[in-house]
């Protein structure tokens, strides 16, 4: 009997632990194997930004979606180049094709991977074309049926009022009158001055640039006066400062014991004290004066850095000297090559000629003694004015105006888009990540004499960044760029409605393909990772806001091909105010490492 007991006990202890082994394989295989989603959630893909953010995938999530911060940087991947083609006598060359082109990469030939011809008809076409398939309905209506120019070009005049004389003032204003009455539809023009005194941002609005254009005045920041003993210009300064010159030094010594000592040459430590006193002086308040034109320049460089287009600097300016400040230009040079920006510069004086007796104003009283030496200085500072124009815009495939009464027209040439240009891409081979200065040569295969306006370099990165904070700096770098790139199946739309007369809800609609998506095959389901960088600028190319979405797919066989049937789309939301908004669409998947950009507008009517 016991033993019967003993027996029933133990089968049924072995039951309950087989019972336990299969609870708990059937456990761990329900955490393997996801299952269905509730029929509710077949729209998958559609979120809104402002809600709050879902949390991570789990493993039975087919699709989830979260914001992220955004930053922008630069990071050197896709260099490109553009090209404006000149025949002998300046005029554009066009209907040249990708065959036609070499492209050197300190000196290595590389292959031209991206070619397109543009004009201003057809990025104006590009841009009504964009706007009409990406605004929905309403954005349509709100148009009153016209067409949405987006901007293109964003053109910053710098205007060197620092060393601009009062006729060269007068001079560049008229011209530059003339210039703005030329300005096509998706052009934006900002005005600077060297002084800082004077700033418009970026506009369209002609009546504003030309009421600015009044406050350009010469500003110099010395205040000379007309009857310095001994009277030491920069030029011959830097002559006795920098590069020890005892000419010079003695020419101005004899002023100064003609002007301050009636000719007593027994005074001739005290006249040299007052003369290495009189350069020093000049040194430095040229050197001020200099520093100062550079830095504002800069500044200006930094503004145009973030505007999604087409970047030219145009400085209008007669020219300074850098004496011993060579590297400050170089840094400028290098700044705007950085950000893809073009300087073009003008000589303010029109046709130069020597200005051999001075000026008028300021009558020299130079005796016998040193009349010929200053002039010499005079003429030979005028000439080496220029020096630094040219080398602002040949260091960043620029053009140098100069020698010329149509300042107008060197406007005209400097700041409107040419009638034809080539844009080059391609993508630097085994690039070292140095920080080092790459040269760039662009090159016609035909013997023609053409000449060749280009940028010159671009710099490598300094640093390698993990593979997804690249990806991230890629798609910040196209952002702000207005090139359409086709990699993804991707299309845009906008939606909004307004919530009263001053705001509004702005939403944009990424509608994806999945046919032409890589994905992974992973524990049965199909995965990729979609980011999704939204930027909105207003009409004039300034940032408004923006927002990065990063989408988690882990699809079931049967979702997949329901979804590559009909696609998906994800909605993120912005609260603006009514007016008219440049928007710009970045994607990347992480499988295929493909992007898409596009470009689209909408008005919200007041």
């Amino acid at each position: 009997m016991f033993h019967s007991l003993l027996i029933s006990g133990f089968r049924r202890f072995i039951l309950a632990v087989f019972a336990c082994c299969l609870w708990a394989s059937a456990s761990r295989l329900s955490a393997q194997t996801p299952t269905p989603p509730p029929p509710q959630q077949e729209a998958p893909a559609k979120s809104d930004s402002t809600a709050k953010p879902p949390p991570a995938a789990g493993p039975n999530e087919e699709v989830s979606s979260h914001d992220t911060a955004t930053t922008f940087k630069v990071r050197v991947n896709l260099v490109l180049v553009r090209v404006v083609v000149r025949d002998s006598q300046g005029k554009i060359v066009p209907n040249l094709k990708k065959e036609d082109f070499q492209l050197y990469d300190n000196r290595k030939l590389q292959a031209i991977t991206s070619f397109s011809v543009e004009s201003p008809e057809t990025r104006t076409a590009s841009a009504v074309g964009s706007s009409a398939e990406a605004g929905s309905s309403s954005s349509a209506d709100a148009a009153g049926g016209k067409a949405v120019v987006l901007p293109q070009r964003f053109v910053s005049m710098v205007f060197d009022d620092v060393h601009l004389s009062l006729a060269d003032a007068t001079f560049v204003r008229d011209s530059a009158t003339r210039f703005f009455g030329a300005l096509a539809a998706s052009d934006r023009v900002s005005m600077n001055t060297t002084s800082g005194q004077l700033t418009q941002e970026f506009t369209d609005d002609r009546e504003k640039l030309a009421k600015a254009l009044l406050g350009i005045v010469p500003r110099s920041l010395a205040s000379k006066n007309f009857h310095d003993c001994p009277d030491v210009s920069y030029y011959q300064a830097d002559m006795i400062v920098n590069r020890s010159d005892q000419q010079a030094f003695a020419v101005a010594t004899e002023e100064a014991i003609q002007c301050a000592f009636n000719g007593d040459t027994s005074k001739m430590a005290a006249a040299q004290n007052l003369a290495r006193v009189a350069a020093d002086r000049a040194v430095v308040q040229g050197d001020n004066e200099t520093l100062y034109a550079y830095r504002h320049m800069d500044e200006v460089v930094r503004r145009l850095a973030n505007m999604p287009g087409q970047r030219v600097l145009v400085l209008v300016s007669p020219g300074f000297l850098s004496a011993t400040l060579q590297s400050e230009a170089s840094e400028t040079v290098d700044r705007a090559t950085r950000a893809n920006i073009v300087i073009n510069t003008i000589d303010a004086r029109g046709l130069y000629a020597p200005d051999v007796l001075g000026d008028i104003a300021d009558p020299s009283t130079d005796t016998f003694r040193t009349a010929g030496f200053k002039t010499s200085y005079r003429v030979a500072a005028q000439s080496a004015q220029e020096d630094v124009l040219a080398q602002l815009a040949d260091g960043t495939g620029g053009k140098f105006f100069h020698n010329r009464n149509d300042v107008d027209e060197a406007m005209r040439e400097a700041g409107a888009a040419p009638a034809f240009s080539y844009l080059l891409g391609f993508s630097p081979q085994n690039l070292k990540i140095d920080g080092r200065f790459h040269t760039l040569k662009v090159a016609l295969t035909s013997k023609e004499k053409f000449s060749i306006q280009a940028r010159h370099g671009y710099f490598a990165p300094k640093t390698l960044s993990d593979p997804a904070e690249a990806a991230k700096l890629e798609m910040q770098e196209a952002l702000f760029s207005q090139e359409e790139i086709r990699d993804l199946p991707v299309e845009l739309q906008t939606q909004f409605f307004k919530k009263d007369e001053a705001q509004a809800r702005l939403a944009v609609l990424t509608h994806f393909d999945l046919r032409g998506i890589h994905f992974r095959k992973l524990l049965g389901r199909n995965n990729d990772q979609l980011t999704i960088v939204a930027g909105i600028f207003d009409e004039n190319g300034n940032f408004v806001t923006g927002l990065s979405k990063v989408v988690e797919m882990n699809l079931l066989d049967t979702t997949y091909s329901r979804l590559s049937r009909s696609g998906f789309t994800v909605k993120t939301s912005f609260d603006v105010k009514p007016g008219t908004y440049l928007v710009r669409l970045v994607v990347r998947d992480a499988v295929g490492e493909q992007m898409a950009a596009r470009n689209g507008a909408v008005v919200i009517p007041y």
